[in-house]
């Protein structure tokens, strides 16, 4: 299995940017898809991005294209999201998470993936 720690939130003003990492541990870090999901009080996880193994294709939630970058260095163990251009209604937890299922699928849904990481806040003041 992997264990995996966000890191990087924090409170940002609206237009500004953060960079969020997950530090992976455990298992052959390559061999996971990776995701990041966030969690607005009252509201449910949702998908925001995610990436290959080989980090070769990345996904993104319409909400956040254009804005954040998925990123991952599989010889560090990490995973990257860029926030940049941010807007209050970002303002969630946000979760990493991955996936050790053979074929990376079903991506923006949270049953995908069988790891996740405890979370880092992000506050974006207007």
């Amino acid at each position: 299995q992997v264990q995996l720690v966000e890191s990087g939130g924090g409170l940002v003003q609206a237009g500004g940017s953060l960079r969020l990492s997950c530090a992976a541990s455990g298992r052959t870090f390559r061999n996971y898809g990776m995701g990041w999901f966030r969690q607005a009080l009252g509201k449910e996880r949702e998908f925001v991005a995610a990436i290959t193994r080989t980090g070769g294709t990345t996904y993104y939630a319409d909400s956040v294209k254009g804005r954040f970058t998925i990123s991952r260095d599989n010889a560090m163990y990490r995973a990257y999201l860029q926030m940049n251009s941010l807007k209050p209604e970002d303002t969630a937890v946000y979760y990493c998470a991955a996936d050790s299922a053979p074929i990376f699928t079903g991506i923006s849904a949270k049953e995908t993936y069988n790891y996740w990481g405890q979370g880092t806040q992000v506050t974006v003041s207007s």
